[in-house]
């Protein structure tokens, strides 16, 4: 029967030699054969016990605990509290990648991203009582998750409708009339992607534009100035009405 020293298992399992000791000392972890000169060897169980520790410790538990419930929970147990709980860092991990996504996204369109701008969007992200989603059918809220643009994605998609909103920023700041040649093309602009979009729905298309110009307190969309919307509304009745 194979057997492990103590610095085999020390560097093999990442734990330090005076680790491995402590846990002799304590009762948790004695290796199945001690020789005479005191070097520990460790047994293939013994490992597994090792491991259900480990496991159990990055479930945040004290040895004392470790200690009472070790012999209780099987291997398999364990692992699927593990599993859990990494399931639970990587939903805080995707959320965090998104959030500075949609940071990196905004500073993008902004140009810049003072703290106060931050803070209160991060303020109105917790106190958003009825999301934008509350306000369609079940259908209608699949549909749009999967098709709207997302901040929180670096997608073409997503890019394309950032760079119409700078546009029309830049054309409102230059006082240049959305019924002009610039406006035009916004405007033609708006309605393919609009369709793309929606699919064609124009029914759900209105919906949705209803809802994106309440306030974003109110929906927890990224805010887009009234100025912008009512530009953005100007350009696509030009472009309409041309053709």
């Amino acid at each position: 029967m194979k057997r492990w020293t103590t610095g085999e298992v020390s560097k093999e399992h990442a734990v330090s030699v005076r680790t491995l000791r402590y846990y002799d000392q304590i009762g948790l972890l004695k290796p199945s054969c001690k020789q005479d000169n005191g070097r520990r060897h460790y047994s293939e169980q013994d490992l597994l016990t090792l491991e259900k520790i480990l496991l159990l410790k990055s479930l945040s538990l004290s040895l004392d605990d470790i200690r009472l419930m070790i012999d209780r929970l099987s291997f398999r147990d364990i692992l699927i509290a593990h599993h859990q709980q990494l399931q639970e860092h990587l939903a805080t991990l995707e959320t965090s990648i998104k959030n500075t996504s949609s940071l990196i996204n905004m500073y993008d369109l902004e140009g810049s991203l003072p703290w106060e701008r931050v803070s209160k969007l991060v303020k109105s992200s917790k106190t958003v009582k009825k999301k934008w989603v509350d306000y369609f059918a079940e259908d209608e809220k699949q549909f749009l998750k999967k098709n709207l643009p997302d901040l929180g994605d670096s997608s073409k998609h997503t890019q394309h409708y950032l760079s119409l909103l700078r546009r029309m920023e830049w054309c409102i700041s230059r006082d240049i009339s959305p019924e002009s040649d610039a406006g035009m093309e916004i405007g033609l602009q708006l309605l393919e992607a609009g369709r793309e979009t929606f699919g064609g729905d124009e029914e759900l298309m209105e919906k949705f534009w209803d809802v994106r110009k309440k306030p974003s307190s109110e929906t927890g969309l990224y805010p887009v100035s009234e100025d912008v919307l009512l530009f953005a509304e100007k350009c696509i009745a030009f472009a309409e009405g041309k053709n």
